[in-house]
């Protein structure tokens, strides 16, 4: 009888990786999944975002990377909040190559707003803004891979 590997685990990371969360929701044919252990998010959101048209790079392999808040060489600007990529794929602005972006420097944007589009493992997440507020700075080119915790838009919140 085979035995099935066990999965290397990050020390003191969750129980999961976000590889898992997402074959998780593909496996049961799930449109949306959340979970969260030890401080760390994942949302899975499939099919009803297009996917881009043009051909463009394969999303890296999922990993867990523990990083700080506002991320390593990003200057956190005071009164800023950062959006983090809650996972590892491609950073879209649009929902396809030839549609406008998402958000621009300088627009105001709602909670809850989509602000960009992170493909892994050929699904298309929206990724949401956490507060109300201004766009002070995109930190990610479009077409990009983003790891986990990476901050991909400084906002600053409506007071």
């Amino acid at each position: 009888m085979a035995r099935k590997a066990r999965r290397s685990r990050p020390a003191g990371g969750p129980p999961w990786t976000p590889q898992e969360v997402v074959e998780l929701a593909v496996a049961h044919d799930l449109r949306e999944l959340e979970i969260e252990s030890m401080g760390l998010r994942v949302r899975v959101v499939r099919g009803h975002v297009a996917a881009p048209a043009l051909p463009h790079p394969v999303a890296a392999p999922a990993t867990l990377v523990q990083t700080e808040a506002s991320g390593p060489g990003v200057e956190q600007v005071p009164g800023t909040v950062t959006i983090d990529a809650p996972m590892v794929g491609t950073f879209y602005r649009a929902a396809s190559p030839e549609a406008a972006a998402f958000v621009s420097e300088g627009d105001t944007v709602k909670e809850g707003q989509t602000l960009c589009i992170i493909e892994a493992m050929k699904l298309m997440n929206e990724i949401e803004s956490k507060v109300a507020g201004r766009v002070v700075k995109v930190l990610v080119e479009n077409a990009q891979p983003v790891e986990f915790g990476q901050p991909l838009f400084l906002v600053e919140p409506r007071r």
